[in-house]
C-alpha cells in the first residue's frame, strides 16, 4: 500500500484563508473548533523551546553552525548517545537530511535500498532520485525490510555478471520508527547492521520521529544503541517539539567528509545555525527530549485501547505515537464532524485512518476522542 497523504500534506497546496483567520471566523460564529489528530508537527514548538530561542534571541554568534549553541547542543547528544567521537550536524528538514546525507556518501553510479513504503521512495517528490541515485525499493511488511532482504539484495549485485549495467546498492536507509508507526527492535536492526558491515555497505536511519520510538513500551533500542549499530542516523525535532530542525549523527566520520560543503550546495546549511542549536540544546535538557516521546505515546496507547475495546481494527500494530485504525464510512462520518484524521483512502472493510499524538496533544482532547469512539 502507498502511504498516506494525510490532510496536513494536502493542505499544504491548498489555497485559502489562513488558519488563524479561519479559527477567529468560527469562534465569531460559534462553531466548535476542530480538533487535529492528523499529524505531529501541527502545532509550532514546544514552550521549553520558545523559552531559550526568546531569552537567546539577541546574543550575536557566527553563522552556519559555527556557534557556540550548535556546539553544546552537538556535545549534549553525543553524551546522550554515548559516542564522543562521532560528529554532529544540525539541518532545517528531514527531506534535506535524507537527500543530502545520501547523496554526499554515493558515488555517481550507487543507489540507496529502501523500503518500498520508504519515506525516500514515496513522500519525498523523488528527492533523492534528482539528485542522481536511483531508490532500489524492496517489498516491506509492516513498514519493515529485513536482513536477508538487504543480504539477497547485496548478493545479486556481488554475484552479478554484468554490474556495469545496473545501480549498484551504496546505502541502506531504513527509519526508525517506520511509516505507519511500527518499530525495528534490537535484534531486527543489529542484523541489518551486520549485514551492512559485512558487505561494507553504510546504514542510514531517518529518525525523524525517533523520539516516540525510544519511548515505545515495547521499545529495546536506546540511543547508545543506534549509535553503536548505524552508520548515519538522525534525530528529529521537527516532529518532537522544535520549530524545525533534525540533528544528523554521524557515528562513522568518514562519512562526514565534505558533508558540510554538500549541506552549502543544497541549500542546508541555515545562515543563523544558531537556531538549531538551541532548540536542540532545550531538548536535551532535563529530560525534555525522552519526556516529550513518553507524553505522545502515552496518549496514543490510551486511544489505541479504545479503539481494540470497541472491536475496530487496526491496520498495524503500532506501540508509537501513529496509530491506523479501520473505520466503516459511517464511523468516519460521525468523527470527521470533530476530528481532523489523515485519511489514507479505501480499504477492505471501511477506510484506513490514521490518528497522530504529538508533544503538543492534549489529554481533554484524547479523553474526548476516547468517549466519542467508545460511542461509535
Amino acid at each position: 500500500m502507498i502511504p498516506f497523504e494525510s490532510a496536513a500534506d494536502k493542505a499544504a497546496t491548498c489555497v485559502g484563508k489562513p488558519k488563524g483567520v479561519e479559527l477567529e471566523e468560527e469562534k465569531k460564529k460559534g462553531k466548535e473548533r476542530m480538533i487535529r489528530f492528523e499529524c505531529d508537527y501541527g502545532e509550532g514548538a514546544h514552550p521549553k523551546v520558545l523559552q531559550l530561542l526568546q531569552e537567546t534571541n539577541l546574543e550575536q554568534t557566527p553563522g552556519y553552525g559555527c556557534d557556540p549553541w550548535c556546539e553544546k547542543a552537538g556535545q549534549q547528544i553525543l553524551e546522550a548517545c554515548g559516542a564522543p567521537d562521532a560528529d554532529v550536524q544540525f539541518v532545517v528538514g528531514g527531506t534535506q537530511a535524507n537527500l543530502m546525507v545520501i547523496a554526499s556518501i554515493l558515488r555517481p553510479y550507487e543507489g540507496a535500498i529502501s523500503a518500498s513504503t520508504g519515506h525516500i521512495n514515496v513522500h519525498e517528490t523523488g528527492a533523492v532520485e534528482a539528485t542522481g541515485h536511483k531508490v532500489l525499493a524492496l517489498p516491506e511488511k509492516d513498514g519493515k525490510i529485513s536482513a536477508d532482504q538487504v543480504e539477497k539484495c547485496l548478493l545479486e549485485y556481488e554475484n552479478s555478471t554484468t554490474q556495469e549495467h545496473v545501480v549498484k546498492p551504496g546505502i541502506v536507509y531504513i527509519s526508525q520508527p517506520t511509516e505507519y508507526g511500527t518499530m525495528y527492535y534490537y535484534n531486527e536492526l543489529k542484523a541489518i547492521s551486520d549485514v551492512c558491515r559485512a558487505h561494507n555497505v553504510p546504514l542510514f536511519v531517518d529518525g525523524a520521529r525517533l523520539a516516540y520510538a525510544l519511548a515505545a513500551q515495547d521499545n529495546d533500542i536506546s540511543l547508545p544503541d543506534m549509535a553503536k549499530l548505524c552508520d548515519v542516523f538522525y534525530i528529529g525535532g521537527t516532529k518532537v517539539g522544535c520549530l524545525f530542525g533534525e540533528a544528523i549523527v554521524f557515528t562513522d566520520k568518514k562519512y562526514a567528509d565534505g558533508f558540510r560543503m554538500v549541506m552549502k550546495q543544497h541549500g542546508g546549511m541555515l545562515a543563523k545555525g544558531r537556531l538549531l542549536g538551541v532548540q536542540f540544546s532545550a531538548l536535551f535538557t532535563g529530560g525534555l527530549y525522552e519526556e516529550i516521546g513518553k507524553h505522545a505515546d502515552d496518549l496514543a496507547m490510551k486511544v489505541k485501547k479504545a479503539l481494540k475495546n470497541k472491536g475496530i481494527p487496526l491496520y498495524y500494530e503500532s506501540s508509537t505515537n501513529q496509530q491506523f485504525c479501520i473505520l466503516t464510512d459511517e464511523q468516519w462520518d460521525r468523527l470527521n464532524k470533530t476530528y481532523a484524521l489523515s485519511d489514507n483512502g479505501p480499504v477492505e472493510g471501511g477506510r484506513l485512518l490514521r490518528i497522530c499524538t504529538s508533544w503538543a496533544t492534549r489529554a481533554e482532547d484524547v479523553d474526548r476522542l476516547v468517549a466519542d469512539i467508545n460511542k461509535l
